[in-house]
C-alpha cells in the first residue's frame, strides 16, 4: 500500500510491538517507521528480524514528538498512519480507512473502531467537552466510571459525528498533518490527539470514525512502567488543552478548571499504587 506510511512509537512494548508491525505489514503497509522512546536497543530486540525503519533518538520524546520525528523518516505518501505499539490491526482495516478518506475529501483524519482484547468496544470516538461536562467527568470518573457525564464525553454526538478520535490509531492526510505542523510537542503524553483533531477542524477539515475498520488495543503496555508519572502527565495535558482552546467567557473559568483537575489528580493518585 504505497499511499500509506506508518509511524509507531515504542516504549518497551515488547512482543506487542512485533505483533503490531506484523499486522500492519499484513494489511499491506510497506513503509513502517518505528521510533524507540525506551532504553537504547529495547525496540530492536523486540522487533527481531522484522523489516522497519528504526529511529533511535536515545531519549523518551513523548508520544506526539515521537510521531513527528518518525513522520520525517517516512516516504511522502498521501496518508500517514499513526499507531500505538500495543495495537493489532484487523484484516482490511487500513484499506477501509483509506477508502473512507478517498470518498470523503473534506475529512482530514479518520479513526477505526477500537476494541479491547475481550472484544468490548473502547470509547475512542469522543466530543470536545464543555466546561461543565469536563468538570463532571473529571471529578466523577475516578469514583464512578459509568456516570452519565463520562458516558456522554466518551460517545459520538447524537448525529453520529465525532469531535476527536483516539491517538492510539488513526489515518490522517499527509498534507493536512504538515499544514497544521503535526503534533503539538508541548504535550508529552495524553490530549495530544484531542489537540491534533482540534487543529484539524480549525484548518477546515472534518474528523470522522469508520466502524468498518477495526483494531484491537491492548492498552497500557507501555504506561504500566511508570503509572503515577503517566497520571500526572494526563492531567497536565488536559489542563494545557483547556488553557489553549478556551474562548470568551470560558477563559474566566480557567482557574476553576485548574482547581478541578488538581482535585481529580489528588483523587487518582490517592487511589493508585505506589
Amino acid at each position: 500500500m504505497t499511499n500509506v506510511a506508518a509511524v509507531v512509537v515504542d516504549y518497551h512494548a515488547g512482543a506487542a510491538l512485533a505483533d503490531c508491525v506484523t499486522s500492519l505489514a499484513t494489511n499491506g503497509v510497506a513503509d513502517i517507521v518505528v521510533v524507540e522512546n525506551g532504553e537504547p536497543g529495547s525496540t530492536r530486540d523486540a522487533l527481531g528480524e522484522l523489516a522497519v525503519t528504526l529511529v533511535t533518538p536515545r531519549a523518551n520524546l513523548g508520544y506526539g514528538r515521537g510521531v513527528n520525528r518518525g513522520a520525517a523518516f517516512t516516504a511522502p505518501a498521501k496518508y500517514l498512519l499513526v499507531s500505538n505499539p500495543d495495537v493489532v490491526v484487523h484484516e482490511g482495516c487500513v484499506d477501509a480507512l483509506v477508502t473512507y478518506l478517498d470518498a470523503h475529501p473534506h475529512v482530514g483524519i479518520v479513526g477505526p473502531k477500537i476494541v479491547t482484547p475481550s472484544g468490548e468496544t473502547y470509547p475512542s470516538q469522543r466530543v470536545f467537552p464543555n466546561m461543565w461536562l469536563a468538570a463532571a467527568h473529571a471529578v466523577l470518573a475516578p469514583l464512578w466510571p459509568g456516570n452519565p457525564f463520562t458516558r456522554r464525553y466518551r460517545s459520538p454526538r447524537a448525529d453520529g459525528t465525532v469531535d476527536w478520535v483516539s491517538g492510539a490509531f488513526f489515518v490522517i492526510r499527509r498534507d493536512v498533518f504538515e499544514r497544521i505542523g503535526g503534533f503539538d510537542e508541548r504535550y508529552f503524553m495524553f490530549a495530544e490527539d484531542m489537540d491534533l483533531c482540534w487543529r484539524v477542524r480549525e484548518a477546515g477539515f472534518g474528523v470522522a470514525a469508520c466502524d468498518a475498520a477495526v483494531v484491537t488495543h491492548i492498552e497500557g503496555v507501555s504506561r504500566a512502567r511508570t503509572p503515577r508519572a503517566m497520571v500526572k502527565a494526563h492531567h497536565a495535558s488536559a489542563l494545557r488543552f483547556e488553557w489553549q482552546t478556551a474562548r470568551g467567557w470560558r477563559r474566566g473559568l480557567l482557574p476553576l478548571a485548574s482547581l478541578v483537575l488538581g482535585l481529580r489528580l489528588a483523587i487518582v493518585l490517592a487511589r493508585s499504587p505506589r
